[in-house]
């Protein structure tokens, strides 16, 4: 595959990643933390970084929209439920053994 090529096909999945957190708002973030170490927030600080890496200012809340497809409190309001006891601690527990993202 050569690099124009691979540079498409990489861009098609992070937009095809993007939607389905857009589409699977019943995942929460936390629930992605301690599946997998990253969550929305962590791609909005990844695509913030990309950006300012390539000259472009971006805020970490514009970055957020970019990958909410709404503003981060809107999403919060409609989306985001209460972190049960048994999230909060598996989440505690990777922080201590895997380190902080």
């Amino acid at each position: 595959m050569d690099d124009k090529t691979r540079l498409e096909v990489e861009a098609a999945t992070y937009r095809r990643l993007v939607e389905h957190f857009r589409t699977h708002t019943e995942v929460q973030n936390i629930d992605l933390m301690n599946l997998a170490n990253f969550c929305r927030n962590c791609l909005s600080k990844w695509y913030r970084s990309a950006a300012e890496e390539r000259g472009h200012e971006l805020s970490y809340e514009d970055a957020r929209e970019i990958i909410y497809g709404i503003p981060y409190s809107e999403w919060k309001d409609k989306h985001q439920v209460e972190a049960t006891a048994e999230q909060k601690a598996a989440y505690r527990a990777r922080q201590v053994t895997q380190g902080k993202h």
